[in-house]
């Protein structure tokens, strides 16, 4: 909600100097914001307002400085109230960036997707794995050599996992060919949960060399599922070395590298924008969602047939140009839900 005493001339100074700090990097001066804000005021009328803003907690004076900078509550009160972003079409995506994101493996779509929102932005590129049941549309067994066994488990949407087991006992590939197919015959279709829970009631049924290349199998998808559940994809960490507001400070760049290292917390933040429709922007300093006041995240869920499945977007500087992100963020979502929808 906007401040009562925050009137028509207010707004837009504020405005201009928001937007003159994201385009240069440098504390706004009263002189700067004078041509800026095409508004034609005296210098000291703009000093006056620059204080009430400054009151207001929506812009501060650096110390070594007679120019103000927004404050994450100025930067919010721009991106909620001031910022107007065009509606992209997404068949009107550039082709070389559409051309990125082709229907294909869904692992490599991700990959991609993490590296064109760090290329378009020029900073940090995110991207959770889909959530997805445990379910296989096909398996197969290969026989490697004596007691080693291929486990090839291909997923409705066609990600190919490969697991090799060591069995107790030789294999014959006949024998193999057998438990393929009478896997796929009986099993295909449901989650690894269901197949045990199967298994469990028809284990005296089967002959015992099917049963045991079926339990192999089942403890290879549920380390499969394991491993693919709730990654992060990240992207250009290094382009925040080139970013002038964390080049000079060291501690700040520790701190974030720590963030993409452990990537909890990165999980954890990409998880609360995965909960709303559309882009969301959250500004560090004002809230416990982004821990460092210097970072600001861009970010949107995607889809798979109509369900949320995960989240992508840009971690940069609070200083980024926010009308582009939003641009950048929207239309990789669509992309990717596109890209990875069955048609």
């Amino acid at each position: 909600m906007l401040d009562p005493r925050l009137d028509e001339r207010s707004r837009l100074l504020l405005k201009a100097l928001v937007e003159r700090y994201i385009a240069d990097g440098q504390p706004v001066g009263s002189r700067t914001l004078s041509k800026a804000s095409g508004l034609e005021l005296s210098p000291a009328t703009i000093r006056n307002v620059m204080a009430d803003l400054e009151e207001l907690g929506l812009i501060a004076s650096p110390h070594t400085s007679a120019g103000r900078v927004p404050t994450p509550r100025g930067y919010r009160l721009f991106v909620d109230t001031m910022l107007t972003v065009r509606p992209l079409d997404v068949e009107a995506a550039p082709p070389a960036v559409a051309s990125q994101l082709q229907p294909d493996q869904p692992k490599r779509v991700i990959a991609n997707a993490a590296q064109m929102l760090s290329s378009l932005s020029r900073f940090v590129g995110v991207v959770t794995t889909p959530r997805k049941p445990s379910v296989f549309r096909h398996i197969e067994f290969l026989r490697l050599s004596d007691r080693r066994v291929l486990v090839i488990l291909v997923a409705p949407d066609g990600d190919v996992q490969n697991r090799v087991i060591f069995t107790e006992r030789d294999y014959t590939d006949s024998q193999l060919v057998e438990a393929t197919n009478f896997l796929n015959t009986h099993y295909a279709g449901l989650t690894i949960e269901e197949v045990r829970a199967r298994l469990k009631d028809e284990i005296d049924a089967l002959r015992s060399e099917i049963a045991t290349l079926m339990q192999a199998a089942v403890q290879a998808g549920t380390e499969v599922m394991a491993e693919d559940s709730e990654q992060v994809v990240v992207s250009g960490e290094r382009n925040l070395l080139q970013v002038q507001d964390f080049s000079s400070d060291l501690d700040s760049l520790r701190k974030l590298f720590d963030l993409f290292e452990q990537k909890t917390q990165l999980m954890r933040l990409l998880d609360v924008s995965s909960r709303a429709e559309g882009v969301r922007i959250y500004i560090g300093g004002e809230s416990q969602v982004v821990p460092y006041e210097e970072l600001s995240v861009v970010s949107a869920p995607y889809e798979v047939n109509g369900q949320i499945v995960g989240t992508l977007g840009v971690i940069g500087p609070t200083r980024m140009a926010y009308d582009r992100m939003i641009q950048i963020v929207d239309i990789t979502a669509r992309l990717v839900s596109n890209a990875l929808s069955q048609k």
